[in-house]
């Protein structure tokens, strides 16, 4: 790709972009929200038409006109949000559009037996056991992206471009991605892998393409580059800390968590929380972290056990009650749960507060304008105004106005599950940040990730999660991956 531009009502998104690919080798498209990454992949798949530049597979101009036509020519995008039809098969969703027929052709009788085996077979070369006839909706996300996987192999794919494909994915489900990618690389299969995930980048790209502004900036060899060179590349600027500092002291016991029980998601689970801290929460795909937050926050409640604020017990039986006892919940999935992305960013933000901004039921626009100016100062939201569309914005500034409209209610209790999720490492960077700021103030702040270095850095306790219990506690000082892992699995008991 060579001198790729492109412009939404005026507003250039590309400006002279540029990217190549080898055949059999794992390229890192990197850049933070808003860089113009998957714009790129997406003129280069015929979803957005260019406005100039060119396109060569194997030396000679293509000009794809819409996604059928790129692959038919051997590119495929498996994009982060999985186009999977869930009530249909596994077999079904393979060879939707392109189904084989019984002979003689042109009837329409799909040939149910002859797809079961090419399904088969396809999934055989992954090295992946996915029964066809399994309904997608069955499936976990990793053997969901396997599915995708093996659609595009069916189409003869030569280069396979991944956006976030571990966004979702437990420890166990990156690692067979990764040993599927590396049987694709064997076999020639060019990958574009897209991800702001800096270890995985070094562990199994080749080279290092980065984007910012909509510009590409260079392009290096993993071998002769490091992440400090690849943070200043993306962000213009070198950050000398990853996880900055803090210096807020725990106080006293703000939530008590005693024998939280919910049957089939999680047992036993007790817990306390202090003013100030940061408790991080660790644990493997599916042992109920996420599960014991909505127990929390009464969006999902528990059947047993107590909770208690500031000593005094409390029942939290819905969301409501949740907010009312001074918990906020920034949800795991933003764009499902966080935000309505067809509404503004003001509209979205003063959900959470209408009765800060409201006069006997009636919205008080002078008190909403500064609500939301502020907490967009106060965020660092990117955006061109208030009005703006939140489904407009990058993945890191969604994630601000989701903090946003729950700081701007005083909570004392913040649960933080998955916020950097999908985030550029500028973004990352500030949300800690804010959740530092928001310990100064005495919030006490839990926080789940699956980046165990994002744990690791952030936390001043680590409570590890295995399979609906506790499986112990780690001071910050005291963790290491290995420690917080061997909890996380289990192996502690062994």
């Amino acid at each position: 790709m060579k001198g790729i531009c492109k412009s939404f009502s005026g507003v250039p998104v590309l400006k002279d972009a540029c990217f190549s690919i080898s055949g059999g080798e794992v390229h890192a498209l990197m850049g933070e929200n808003g860089a113009g990454k998957s714009t790129l992949m997406k003129v280069l798949t015929g979803v957005h038409k260019r406005d100039a530049g060119e396109i060569l597979i194997d030396g000679s101009p293509v000009n794809f006109l819409r996604p059928k036509e790129a692959e038919a020519a051997g590119i495929s995008f498996i994009y982060q949000e999985l186009n999977t039809m869930n009530d249909l098969s596994v077999e079904e969703n393979m060879f939707m559009g392109r189904e084989i027929l019984k002979p003689p052709f042109g009837f329409g009788i799909t040939d149910k037996k002859a797809m079961a085996a090419k399904a088969k077979e396809t999934m055989a070369q992954l090295g992946v056991a996915i029964d066809p006839n399994t309904p997608m909706r069955f499936l976990s996300v990793g053997q969901q992206q396997m599915v995708e996987i093996a659609k595009s192999l069916l189409a003869d794919c030569k280069a396979l471009i991944m956006d976030e494909p571990t966004a979702a994915l437990s420890p166990a489900e990156t690692r067979t991605l990764f040993k599927v990618i590396e049987r694709l690389k064997a076999n020639g299969v060019s990958i574009i892998y897209i991800s702001h995930r800096m270890e995985e980048i070094f562990e199994i790209c080749d080279r290092i393409t980065v984007m910012r502004d909509g510009q590409y900036i260079d392009t290096k060899k993993i071998s002769e580059t490091s992440m400090a060179d690849v943070v200043r590349m993306m962000i213009g600027r070198d950050i000398d800390v990853r996880f900055p500092g803090r210096s807020a002291k725990a106080g006293a016991a703000l939530l008590e968590v005693k024998g939280l029980s919910k049957k089939g998601f999680f047992e036993d689970i007790s817990f306390s929380l202090c003013a100030g801290e940061v408790l991080g929460v660790a644990g493997l795909m599916g042992a109920g972290r996420t599960e014991i937050m909505h127990a929390l926050f009464g969006s999902a409640p528990a059947d047993s056990g107590s909770i208690f604020i500031n000593g005094r017990q409390v029942s939290i039986r819905t969301p409501e009650d949740g907010i009312k006892n001074g918990i906020a919940f920034i949800t795991e999935d933003r764009k499902l749960e966080g935000l309505i992305l067809d509404y503004a960013i003001d509209a979205n933000i003063a959900l959470n507060n209408l009765d800060r901004i409201s006069n006997h039921g009636v919205i008080n626009t002078a008190k909403e304008k500064v609500l939301v100016t502020e907490a967009i100062r106060r965020l660092l939201v990117k955006c061109s105004s208030a009005k703006q569309k939140t489904g407009e914005l990058s993945g890191g500034n969604q994630q601000k106005v989701v903090l946003a409209k729950w700081i701007c209610g005083n909570p004392r209790i913040l649960i933080l599950d998955e916020p950097t999720r999908g985030v550029d490492v500028g973004a990352k960077k500030e949300i800690y940040m804010i959740i530092n700021q928001l310990a100064e103030q005495g919030i006490g702040s839990i926080f789940i990730s699956s980046e165990l270095p994002e744990v690791l850095g952030m936390s001043d306790r680590i409570m590890a999660i295995h399979e609906g219990r506790i499986g112990g506690f780690i001071a910050g000082k005291e963790a290491t991956q290995e420690n917080v892992m061997t909890l996380c699995t289990g192996a502690a008991n062994d």
